[in-house]
């Protein structure tokens, strides 16, 4: 049984650790993308709307497809002031996590990847595209980030759930 679980946190990790590596390139293609557009408007007074929205999309990406390797890393959002106290324990700080995952992390994801699927489907069906003129086509793909990175996270948080059960295991 532990074997199988070593497995599957294995599995998650190198997957979310990959994915993580390909995200770090969109930044800095995000940062010369922002270069060249800050560059063109102020030197030249040319614009491109679909180059501003190119420029949120793959910041949506990145954070959406980035939360799993936060996550996996330790770096994300938590209440630290109860949590790095040292009125807690290293037992109890364990009991939050896995409640946590448990009672927030992986209902969230799980409701977040149930509605937005709709959303990504309308928007496909109808050819969504940017409202503004010289916008992008497919509007349906960036919206699809949004179920595909919860989905990421959510895998993410089962294996950090699974780490903390084997630790449990092996304490007792």
């Amino acid at each position: 049984m532990k074997s199988l679980l070593l497995k599957i946190i294995l599995k998650i990790d190198a997957f979310t650790e990959y994915t993580g590596k390909c995200i770090s390139v969109l930044v800095v293609m995000l940062v010369l993308l922002v270069g060249y557009d800050v560059f063109m408007r102020y030197l030249f007074s040319s614009g491109s709307i679909a180059i501003q929205e190119l420029e949120w999309h793959i910041f949506s990406i990145i954070f959406l497809l980035g939360s799993a390797y936060t996550l996996k890393h330790d770096e994300h959002v938590r209440l630290d002031i109860l949590y790095n106290s040292k009125l807690i324990s290293e037992k109890m700080r364990l009991w939050f996590d896995v409640a946590g995952i448990l009672l927030i992390l992986l209902p969230f994801c799980t409701l977040i990847i149930i509605s937005a699927w709709p959303f990504v489907m309308q928007a496909y069906a109808h050819g969504e595209i940017s409202p503004d003129s010289g916008g992008l086509p497919g509007r349906w793909l960036i919206k699809a980030a949004i179920p595909v990175g919860f989905f990421m996270l959510l895998i993410q948080g089962i294996a950090e759930l699974l780490k903390k059960i084997l630790f449990v295991l092996e304490k007792n």
